[in-house]
């Protein structure tokens, strides 16, 4: 028999362990946490912000949004999250065309990509892929090549848009043949005309692609990364067919360097956690992105790397917009 003391003493414990554990998981102060995206939802960067913001809603405490803001290559994203105030937690999920390409190109972005922001944490990296379609007659890059070479005049290759990250990877001048840059609103309508031979040859993200080459819509012949991607093993790098070129693209996390030094070192850990989580990695994976466990100190020493990687080539390419 339980003593008339011992259920109020139990109600004393079990409340005196919430108290413990709401000290452990402790709501993040200023409402809740709106993730900025510069691209429309159902994207691949729209994907990982859900991805993400699905699993710190309950670490933090406090409802996480999704805030789509297309629109400018998204640099009007990067407006916004410049402009948050100090109180507010915002957080901008933002890739290299963002942070790396767009501060080297346009002379007045309205933001400035290493002052104004605080890199918060490496997520996810990504790789593009070389295809073509169907109506060109080749299935290797070597057997391309000797294609364009061979027809000058349709040797134009698509990207998602111009200024974005595939633009710059010089393709015509590594191969030493003329090639033309096609720059498309998306990838959805560069995919289309890829499908539908109004565009003969494309760099786009691989997980764009990869549907339609197992469909046998196009064909993929060489992926950007220094290995073979394990969701395809069976495709050559670019430096196994033959054309020197290392590429991968990523989105980090970025707050406005306005918000306080203790909040973000708070959010870096959160999204490190969240990270580490195998049905986290399980969802990356299933979207065919490599996911990251990165530390801030690891984000800002890869921010540092990259730029310094692309920085050069985009300059030299003498692009205006």
């Amino acid at each position: 028999m339980f003593s008339r003391r011992f259920f109020p003493r139990l109600a004393a414990a079990l409340a005196l362990g919430t108290v413990v554990l709401g000290a452990q998981a402790q709501a993040l102060e200023g409402g809740p946490l709106h993730i900025v995206v510069g691209y429309a939802a159902g994207g691949a960067t729209d994907r990982v912000a859900r991805i993400v913001g699905d699993k710190l809603q309950a670490r933090l405490g406090v409802p996480v949004i999704v805030d789509n803001k297309p629109g400018a290559g998204g640099r009007l994203a990067a407006q916004q999250a410049k402009a948050t105030p100090a109180g507010q937690n915002v957080l901008m999920l933002a890739n290299p065309a963002v942070m790396v390409v767009a501060p080297l190109v346009f002379k007045d972005n309205g933001y400035d990509a290493e002052r104004d922001f605080v890199p918060v944490s490496h997520v996810n990296d990504y790789e593009f892929a070389l295809a073509v379609s169907t109506a060109v007659p080749v299935r290797e890059l070597s057997h391309l090549l000797a294609w364009m070479r061979a027809n000058p005049e349709k040797a134009n290759f698509g990207v998602p848009a111009t200024g974005s990250l595939p633009h710059f990877f010089m393709m015509g001048e590594k191969a030493k043949v003329r090639a033309e840059v096609v720059g498309y609103r998306g990838s959805g309508p560069l995919l289309t005309d890829l499908i539908g031979g109004q565009v003969p040859i494309a760099f786009d993200t691989f997980d764009v692609d990869l549907p339609q080459h197992q469909a046998g819509k196009i064909r993929i012949l060489a992926v950007s990364g220094a290995k073979r991607s394990p969701f395809a093993p069976e495709i050559p790098t670019f430096k196994e067919a033959g054309l020197d070129l290392v590429a991968t693209g990523w989105n980090t996390f970025f707050a406005s360097a306005t918000m306080p030094k203790d909040k973000v070192a708070r959010l870096s850990q959160e999204i490190r956690e969240v990270m580490q989580d195998p049905d986290t990695q399980r969802r990356f994976k299933d979207t065919l992105m490599t996911p990251v466990v990165s530390t801030q100190a690891q984000t800002e020493a890869m921010l540092k790397a990259y730029r310094a990687q692309w920085a050069p080539v985009v300059q030299k390419s003498g692009y205006q917009p």
